[in-house]
């Protein structure tokens, strides 16, 4: 991948409605799986902070078992302008976010995994995000592309 956009601002970039199409891929047991809905970023009012409501929801299918699958985080504004904290419902950091450059690479902690994010801003209407997990209980790759969910799947005119 070569160009990156650059983002001013991320909740402004979020804000919305997103398609997401998200490979797994098991590197210790060559498992693979996917993952297929919808992100929305909606605004969220949070002791003054102001921010977005990240819930998505969709279908996942791993070993040939489909389940519905979602989940909800807190995307509230950065210490810098235009940028993010990432944050679980319960409050809990999850990480950072600078868009400003296009792409942004950032760190997990979770137990003794290490989960590594690289963000991409592909442009007005595509971003993606890979997550290298690593550590001894997991051993994966999660790519996740969205696609800004447009009325009648009409292009935004920029």
């Amino acid at each position: 991948m070569g160009e990156f956009r650059p983002v001013p601002d991320a909740l402004l970039y979020l804000a919305g409605s997103w398609l997401l199409e998200r490979s797994v891929r098991d590197l210790a047991s060559t498992d693979e799986g996917t993952f297929i809905g919808t992100a929305t970023f909606s605004p969220l009012h949070r002791e003054g902070r102001g921010g977005l409501l990240h819930h998505e929801s969709g279908t996942f299918v791993w070993q040939g078992v489909t389940r519905p699958a979602e989940r909800t985080l807190h995307f509230l504004p950065g210490t810098a302008p235009g940028t993010v904290d990432v944050r679980f419902t319960d409050g809990r950091p999850f990480h950072d976010l600078d868009l400003t450059s296009g792409r942004w690479i950032t760190d997990h902690p979770c137990a003794a995994d290490l989960y590594r994010g690289e963000f991409t801003v592909l442009d007005a209407d595509h971003w993606r995000t890979v997550w290298r997990v690593a550590g001894p209980a997991k051993d994966l790759v999660l790519t996740t592309d969205h696609t800004r969910d447009r009325p009648g799947g009409q292009p935004r005119a920029d």
